[in-house]
């Protein structure tokens, strides 16, 4: 027994002399701190790819509309008071008035009322009538003989190459022949001169390609109509109204056919016939020094 009880002196002695063990209660790394949730504007954003945010405690990417609107915000149309591209809706509310230009209105068809007026206001010369479908020009699928009862095979105008313009590929108008009512070369106006065309929330730049009847107005290419959503077909085609028709004088293309240069021109010339209806209409929307009193 003496024996026995030595043997557990000596253990005991060792048991207090030797080095404190791990906690019991695991590993320091344990009890450590955690790391912060990744910052606020990291958990609201994608992983690469489109795909879920990490979870590790950060707040779930709300998903619907919202989060879509970004993106939306970047495709809206640009307005070209800004320095970008010209919204339909802004050359519309310059010409909602009308100084008139010709000594005569047009009709929209043959038989019809005689009311459309051509006007010309900061520096342009404009129109509001119905559009007819011209097909006029190098014959092709859409444009021919067969789908055309008035093809002609020719236009008033001709392409860079001096041969005819192809209604389903150039978007061009027709101006009416110079008449008493309007003689458009007065006016700055010509072949290859550039034009906006409108209808609705549509825009589509095109030049002066054909000339028609001299006492209707209203007219413009298979590919003109097309790029405005119109039915571009010659036999029953066109609309019969809310076409606007912006022509810019003295604004002739080199090629009639380059649609992208017509365009890149156009651009041009919109933004700056709205930098001078804005300029001109300043002056008449500055607010007075003294508001006048009211009883």
């Amino acid at each position: 027994m003496r024996y026995t009880t030595s043997l557990s002196l000596v253990a005991a002695s060792a048991a207090l002399l030797a080095p404190a063990g791990p906690d019991p209660a695991g590993p320091v790394t344990a009890v450590r701190p955690r790391v912060p949730a990744a910052p606020a504007a990291s958990e609201h954003e994608a992983a690469p790819g489109g795909a879920p945010a990490p979870r590790g405690g950060a707040l779930r990417r709300p998903s619907g509309p919202a989060f879509r609107e970004p993106a939306r915000s970047r495709e809206r149309p640009a307005l070209g008071r800004r320095g970008e591209r010209v919204a339909a809706a802004e050359l519309l509310a310059e010409t909602r008035h009308c100084t008139p230009l010709s000594h005569g209105r047009y009709r929209s068809d043959a038989g019809g009322r005689a009311d459309i007026p051509v006007c010309g206001r900061h520096g342009a010369v404009f129109w509001k009538a119905d559009m007819d479908i011209d097909c006029d020009g190098r014959p092709g699928r859409h444009c021919n003989r067969r789908t055309d009862p008035h093809f002609a095979r020719s236009t008033a105008f001709q392409g860079a190459d001096g041969h005819r313009l192809d209604a389903e590929k150039v978007p061009y108008i027709v101006v009416p022949e110079p008449s008493r009512i309007w003689n458009h070369r007065a006016d700055g106006i010509r072949g290859g001169s550039v034009a906006a065309v409108i209808h609705g929330d549509r825009l589509e730049y095109a030049v002066v390609g054909d000339t028609g009847p001299r006492d209707i107005i209203g007219e413009a290419s298979y590919a003109a109509a097309k790029g405005l959503g119109i039915r571009p077909d010659p036999r029953g085609g066109g609309t019969d109204g809310d076409v606007t028709y912006v022509v810019f004088p003295d604004s002739e293309v080199t090629s009639l056919d380059d649609h992208e240069a017509a365009a890149e021109r156009g651009e041009e010339l919109a933004r700056r016939f709205l930098r001078k209806a804005g300029a001109r209409r300043a002056p008449a929307t500055a607010p007075s020094a003294i508001a006048p009193h009211r009883r």
